[in-house]
């Protein structure tokens, strides 16, 4: 006669299986790479990382929303500048024209100040001094209405589906953009090589009627030598939150970081060193969201 099983024996039989099924399959784990994600909490409402050589996206979050872009805009005004083959050592004078454009932002540079165009595109860029990219739409060819023009003739041949424009400074919420254009935006730019070393420098002196005026880069990271930027722009106003885009170099890789409407006044430079640790770390798979 078969002996029938007492119940505890049936309960300790189990277990024991139980326990060479969980060794069975921890030696099988403890054979193959890990491939936990990280995930990467960011204050930006908008970003991405892309390969600026391949185009791969290798992090994403709201890439496609539309939002404002603040003085980010300042590289297609540059673009424009340096596209219409203008005369960047011809003096521009400061009229009230640019003033009406400044939407209540302050300016040291006054009506009646001459600057070179090459030293108005440099403070656009490097210190983004609003005045300055005024002045640069109000002396292109045609005015104002023309130099706008320019802007969305230029990112439409760029691709930038879901940009649009209305002036050179960004002061206005209706310049409009998604990271996904931006990253279009600033593939290009770098392509400029006075974009790339204005845009990067940390600081400047122009003379002003005789008087030295001294401007510095809006994004501290560039004087920081655990970065390596060859292209920079900073962003704000109260409907964008704190903008930042950047072509980098992290991780052996050339990238394109954008970062949209973040909250909180060093919350992009904190973005931007949340998300170089994340990618140093080897944590990146690819997109996330």
């Amino acid at each position: 006669m078969q002996r029938k099983l007492h119940p505890l024996e049936g309960i300790v039989a189990m277990c024991a299986l139980f326990f060479v099924l969980a060794l069975s399959v921890g030696f099988a784990q403890a054979g193959e790479p890990r491939t936990e994600i990280r995930k990467i909490a960011l204050r930006s409402s908008s970003a991405l990382v892309q390969d600026a050589e391949t185009g791969e996206v290798v992090y994403g979050k709201n890439a496609e929303v539309v939002v404002p872009i603040a003085s980010i805009t300042k590289l297609m005004t540059a673009m424009v500048v340096l596209d219409g083959g203008l005369d960047l050592d011809e003096k521009i004078t400061l009229s009230r024209e640019d003033a009406v454009q400044m939407k209540g932002s302050r300016s040291r540079l006054r009506t009646g100040l001459s600057l070179t165009r090459g030293e108005l595109l440099l403070l656009a860029l490097m210190s983004s001094e609003n005045r300055a990219a005024a002045a640069l739409g109000q002396s292109y060819p045609g005015g104002l209405e023309a130099f706008v023009d320019a802007m969305n003739a230029k990112a439409a041949v760029l691709d930038m589906t879901e940009s649009r424009f209305v002036e050179p400074t960004g002061l206005s919420p209706a310049n409009v953009s998604t990271a996904s254009d931006l990253a279009k935006m600033v593939r290009a730019a770098h392509d400029y090589p006075l974009i790339r070393e204005y845009s990067t420098k940390s600081r400047a002196t122009v003379k002003a009627s005789g008087r030295p005026l001294q401007y510095g880069n809006t994004n501290g990271l560039v004087r920081s030598s655990y970065w390596e930027i060859g292209l920079s722009k900073t962003g704000y106003i109260s409907e964008a939150g704190r903008c930042l885009v950047m072509q980098v170099r992290l991780a052996d890789k050339d990238l394109i970081v954008v970062l949209l409407d973040s909250w909180g006044k060093q919350s992009r430079i904190g973005d931007a060193n949340r998300l170089r640790k994340w990618l140093e770390s080897g944590q990146a798979p690819g997109r996330s969201s």
